[in-house]
C-alpha cells in the first residue's frame, strides 16, 4: 500500500505544489489548510496517516500547537515541520513540541523528497496506541475581571461600557488568553502576532503591552491580569487569585 502523507500548509499554491510532486512520487496525499482540519484528520484517519508534513503559519490552530496536541494524544507519527522562520529558537521550539525534523522556507524538493523517505522508514515501527485528540475549541468570547470581549465581533466592554480595541490589540489579548498562565516571551509575540522575525528590535511589544493594561486592568501601577516576568516576558492570568503571591508581587513591581 501506498505511503499515506498528511500535508497541513495554508499556502494554497505551495500545498497544491508539495501534493503534486510527492504523489508524482507514488504517495497517497492528502491536503488541508489548517490547524483543526489537520487535527480531524488525525482523529478519524490516524491509522492510515504515514507522515505529517505541517507548516507552522495555520489559520485557527498554530503548527506548534496542532504537533503538541497529537502528542499528547500519544500519537507517534513523523511530523515533518515547514517554516519560513530560521531563528534557532524556533527550531527548539518545533523539535520541544514533538517534531521530527525542521525544514526552512524555501527549500529544495530533493532535500524534501529524502527527508521524506527517511521519516516514513523510521514511522513503519509500529506506533504506540493513541487516544482521541481533543480538538480545541476556537476562542470567541473572553471574560475576566470587569472585561468582556467577542473576538468575532470586536466588542468590548468594561464595566458595561463599550470601549474600542484595535485589531493588532485584539490580536495580541487573544493570544495571551490562549496561553494564559504561561510566560510568553517578547521573541515569541512578535513572531505569533507579529508575524516578524523575533530577534528583531523594536519596542512594539512595549507599547502595545501599556495600551492594552490602560484598557484591562483596575490599576496600571499594580496590574493583576497581565504580569511582567522579569528577564522572561509575560504572563496572563484570568482570574487572579484575591492575595498576589510573592512571585506575582515582584513581577508586578518588575512591570511599574
Amino acid at each position: 500500500m501506498r505511503p499515506h502523507i498528511l500535508v497541513v500548509e495554508d499556502e494554497k499554491h505551495l500545498g497544491v505544489g508539495i501534493k503534486y510532486n510527492l504523489e508524482a512520487e507514488n504517495y497517497r496525499v492528502t491536503l488541508v489548510e489548517d490547524g483543526p482540519t489537520a487535527l480531524r484528520m488525525v482523529n478519524n484517519n490516524g491509522d492510515s496517516i504515514d507522515l505529517i508534513v505541517l507548516d507552522l503559519m495555520l489559520p485557527g490552530l498554530s503548527g506548534y500547537t496542532v504537533c503538541e496536541t497529537i502528542r499528547d494524544a500519544g500519537t507517534t507519527t513523523p511530523v515533518l515541520m515547514l517554516s519560513a522562520r530560521t531563528l534557532a529558537e524556533d527550531r527548539t521550539r518545533g523539535f520541544d513540541v514533538g517534531a521530527n525534523q525542521y525544514m526552512s522556507k524555501p527549500f529544495e524538493l530533493d532535500e524534501l523528497l529524502s527527508r521524506i523517505k527517511n521519516l516514513l522508514q523510521i514511522g513503519r515501527s509500529k506506533p504506540l496506541p493513541a487516544k482521541t485528540i481533543e480538538i480545541p475549541d476556537a476562542l470567541i468570547e473572553l471574560d475576566f475581571g470587569n472585561i468582556s470581549v467577542n473576538f468575532e465581533t470586536h466588542e468590548v466592554t468594561v464595566s458595561g461600557k463599550p470601549v474600542r480595541m484595535t485589531p493588532k490589540e485584539l490580536k495580541l489579548l487573544k493570544y495571551f488568553a490562549e496561553h494564559k498562565d504561561r510566560v510568553i516571551s517578547r521573541n515569541e509575540l512578535l513572531t505569533e502576532v507579529w508575524e516578524l522575525p523575533g530577534n528583531i528590535q523594536t519596542r512594539a511589544v512595549d507599547q502595545f503591552i501599556a495600551r492594552l493594561r490602560k484598557i484591562i486592568e483596575p490599576d496600571t501601577t499594580t496590574p493583576v491580569h497581565l504580569l511582567t516576568v522579569r528577564d522572561a516576558g509575560y504572563r496572563f492570568i484570568q482570574h487572579p487569585a484575591s492575595d498576589s503571591t510573592p512571585e506575582q508581587a515582584e513581577e508586578d513591581s518588575d512591570s511599574q
